[in-house]
C-alpha cells in the first residue's frame, strides 16, 4: 500500500455518475429488493440527499446541468437533441484544469463534438450506443461509432474483431427486455469503467490533485447484467410497481412507444424478469464502485478524497405502466445523490439526511466549493456544503423541471413535500402530496381542498415560464399547446 498523500494539498475530486438511476434504488433509502451494500456505506458515513432530481430527466440535458452548474433555461436543452455543440464559456472539468487539477474522464459523456474535451485533460470514452453514430451512411467515417468509441475499440482487442455492443441482441432503449450479459463478466464496460479508472490512479501525476468523473452508461438499457448478478434476482417475488388512481389502464393494455417512454401493460412474468435484470445492474455497479473505492485505498488517496455519487436521471420501470424517461414523476425525475469525505477533509455531518430539494446543477458548484476553487458568475446552482453542516437559511424554495417531447411534454414544481406537473401539450394537471403519497398514486389536482395548493404552485409555474420563447405563459396563464422545442434557440 502506499503511503497516504498529505492532506496539505487540495482534496481530490471523485465524481460518480450513474445513468437511469432511481431514487429509491438503494437500501439505504429504504428499497426490500435491491442490494447496495457499498453505496449504502457511502449514505451510512456521508450525506444522503433524500430530496434530490434530475430538471431535465434524460442523457443530454442533464449532463449539460452537470457540466454548466447552469439551469436548463440558460444551457439551452429543454429536451433531448443530438448533435448540439457545446460550447459553454464555463464547464466543471475546464475549471479544475485551470486550477491546477489533472483531470480525467473514464466513460459517458454524451457531449457534441464526440470527443470534446469540455476542458479535461483526457477521456476514455463510452458513450454506450448513440443512433445517430451508428448512422454510417450518413456520416464522415471520422465519426463512425467504431472510430471514436475507446471502449469498443478495446473489446475488439480483448474478444474479437467481431464484438459489437448489441451482439446479445438487445437494444440500447429497450427497458422491458433482459438478457445476462453474453462475454466474460471482465468485459462488461461496468468493470471496464473501473478499471480504467485505476488505470489513472496509477498515471496520474502525483504533484496534483486530480479530478475524476467515472461515468457509468449502466444502468441505462440494455438490461444485460453478468449471469451471477441475474441469478441474484430473477427467482424473487419481486412486488409489482405503484399504478396511480389517475392512470388510463385501457389505453395501457393498447400500449404506445416513443424514443424516450413507453406506456404499457406488462404481463408480471415479463416485467419481473425486467425487475431482476435492473436490479442486477444496480448490484454489480455497486460491487465495481467497491472496488474502485478499494484502489483509491491501495493507492494512499481515500483520505484526501471527496466523493459525489449521483445518477443522471431515473427509470420508470413499470410505474403507473411506463417505461423509461422525461416523464415528472419520481421514478423518472428523483436520483440518487449522495456525498462522501472519508477523511473528514470537509467536516461534514457523517450519516446525514438532508432533505432540502437539491438538483444536478448544484454539483459544480459543490465540488469546486470543495476544492477551493472560485465558482464561475455563469453558475446558477447552490453548492449543497452548507446543507451538510445544517444551515438551510438561504436555500432555494422549490425547482422547476421539464421535458419537451412530443404530447409527454411536460413541466413539474416540487419542493420535496408537493409536486405540480402541467403538461405542455393538453393542459393536464396533477398534483401530489408526496409526504403522504410518495409513490404518487393520488392526483389531488381536481380536489376541492388542495384547491389553494393548485393555484399557488400554478402561479409558480406561471412566472418561471414567463418570457420563454415556447410561449407557454403571458404571465398570468399557462398556455397549452404550444410547439415543443427541444433546445431553445440561443445554443442552436
Amino acid at each position: 500500500m502506499m503511503k497516504s498523500e498529505a492532506k496539505t494539498m487540495s482534496p481530490n475530486i471523485l465524481l460518480i455518475t450513474v445513468d437511469q438511476m432511481r431514487a429509491d434504488c438503494l437500501r439505504a433509502a429504504g428499497h426490500s429488493i435491491v442490494e447496495t451494500p457499498n453505496l449504502d456505506d457511502l449514505a451510512r458515513n456521508g450525506v444522503h440527499f433524500q430530496n434530490a432530481y434530475s430538471a431535465t430527466p434524460s442523457c443530454i440535458p442533464a449532463r449539460a446541468a452537470i457540466m454548466t452548474g447552469m439551469s436548463q433555461r440558460s444551457h439551452g436543452r429543454v429536451g433531448y437533441q443530438e448533435q448540439v455543440p457545446w460550447n459553454y464559456t464555463h464547464m466543471l472539468p475546464a475549471a479544475f484544469s485551470k486550477a491546477g487539477y489533472h483531470t480525467q474522464c473514464v466513460g459517458k459523456m454524451h457531449v457534441y463534438p464526440t470527443r470534446n474535451l469540455c476542458g479535461f485533460h483526457n477521456i476514455v470514452l463510452h458513450d454506450g450506443y448513440l443512433h445517430y453514430n451508428r448512422n454510417y451512411t450518413g456520416l464522415p467515417a471520422a465519426e463512425h461509432f467504431n472510430e471514436y468509441d475507446d471502449y469498443l475499440h478495446w473489446l475488439k482487442r480483448q474478444a474479437g474483431s467481431d464484438q459489437d455492443l448489441l451482439d446479445h441482441g438487445l437494444d440500447c432503449n429497450a427497458s422491458t427486455v433482459t438478457r445476462p450479459w453474453h462475454l466474460p463478466e471482465k468485459l462488461h464496460p461496468t468493470n471496464w469503467v473501473v478499471s480504467e479508472s485505476i488505470d489513472f490512479l496509477r498515471r496520474r501525476d502525483p504533484s496534483k490533485p486530480f479530478f475524476l468523473w467515472s461515468s457509468f452508461v449502466r444502468p441505462h438499457p440494455p438490461f444485460d447484467p453478468p449471469q451471477v448478478y441475474f441469478d441474484m434476482y430473477k427467482d424473487l417475488d419481486i412486488p409489482l410497481p405503484p399504478v396511480g388512481e389517475w392512470v388510463d389502464e385501457a389505453a395501457a393494455e393498447d400500449g404506445s412507444s416513443g424514443p424516450t417512454t413507453s406506456f404499457s401493460k406488462l404481463d408480471k412474468r415479463r416485467l419481473n424478469r425486467a425487475q431482476a435484470g435492473y436490479y442486477a445492474l444496480i448490484t454489480h455497479l455497486d460491487d465495481q464502485i467497491g472496488r474502485l473505492l478499494n484502489s483509491l485505498g491501495e493507492y494512499g488517496v481515500l483520505r484526501n478524497t471527496v466523493i459525489l455519487f449521483a445518477s443522471d436521471h431515473g427509470e420508470m420501470l413499470g410505474d403507473h405502466h411506463y417505461y423509461r424517461k422525461v416523464l415528472p414523476y419520481e421514478a423518472s425525475a428523483k436520483i440518487p445523490f449522495l456525498l462522501y469525505d472519508p477523511g473528514d477533509v470537509l467536516s461534514l455531518q457523517r450519516g446525514k439526511r438532508v432533505n432540502e430539494v437539491v438538483e444536478l446543477r448544484d454539483i459544480m458548484p459543490t465540488l469546486l466549493e470543495a476544492a477551493g476553487i472560485p465558482i464561475p458568475p455563469t453558475v446558477e446552482g447552490l453548492s449543497v456544503l452548507s446543507l451538510c453542516k445544517g444551515d438551510a437559511s438561504d436555500w432555494r424554495e422549490y425547482i422547476h423541471g421539464e421535458h419537451s417531447g412530443g404530447a409527454v411534454s411536460n413541466h413539474y414544481m416540487t419542493d420535496g413535500c408537493m409536486k405540480y406537473v402541467w403538461f405542455s401539450q393538453s393542459g393536464k394537471e396533477q398534483l401530489f402530496d408526496l409526504l403522504a403519497d410518495p409513490e404518487e398514486r393520488i392526483d389531488l389536482a381536481e380536489d376541492r381542498s388542495y384547491a389553494e395548493q393548485l393555484l399557488l404552485w400554478r402561479s409558480r409555474l406561471i412566472q418561471e415560464l414567463y418570457g420563454r420563447e415556447e410561449g407557454y405563459s403571458d404571465g398570468t396563464q399557462l398556455i397549452a399547446g404550444q410547439r415543443p422545442q427541444a433546445c431553445l434557440s440561443h445554443i442552436l
